[in-house]
């Protein structure tokens, strides 16, 4: 678990209508019981997960620092998903991707519904400098994807602050 700085660009915010700035990031291995604890305690306020259902590849890391999600705006093939791979994993700092969905809780509150959830990457990077170089290294890794044809587009960006488990 992590407390985290959340970044939103501009273009989704209309998506997270009552966002926020700061959130626990955490990683379940079973996410319906945790739905249900949500739903039931946070019944004012929304709520998201994202559900990863494959992991493009993992590396050893000692310490997260950035998590950065993207999305594309059309359903990657077996071909697209390996260029993708591939480019991710030729950059050192980037331990973890994975693919998934986003999911919302208390979805009642969400004035428009995100179109492109079902086509969510995420990257964690190791890093030991600033937030912002983080994130400039990302922006990189972003560009190396779209070189190949694929477009990632930035979604929501987590600058980790502290490790609360």
């Amino acid at each position: 678990m992590y407390f985290v700085t959340a970044t939103f660009p501009s273009d989704c915010i209309a998506y997270f209508p009552n966002y926020a700035n700061h959130y626990i990031l955490a990683k379940y291995r079973q996410a319906s019981t945790i739905f249900t604890d949500v739903a039931k305690y946070f019944q004012n306020k929304l709520s998201f997960f994202f559900n990863f259902k494959a992991g493009l590849f993992e590396r050893y890391q000692e310490k997260l620092s950035y998590v950065s999600v993207y999305f594309t705006k059309y359903t990657c093939e077996d071909p697209e998903l390996s260029d993708i791979a591939n480019s991710l994993a030729r950059r050192d700092r980037v331990k973890s991707a994975c693919l998934g969905h986003l999911e919302f809780v208390n979805g009642q509150y969400l004035k428009f519904t995100f179109p492109y959830s079902k086509n969510i990457v995420l990257l964690e990077v190791e890093g030991d400098r600033t937030h912002q170089s983080d994130q400039r290294y990302c922006e990189k890794t972003r560009m190396d994807v779209a070189r190949k044809g694929i477009s990632l587009n930035n979604l929501v960006s987590f600058s980790v602050l502290n490790k609360l488990k």
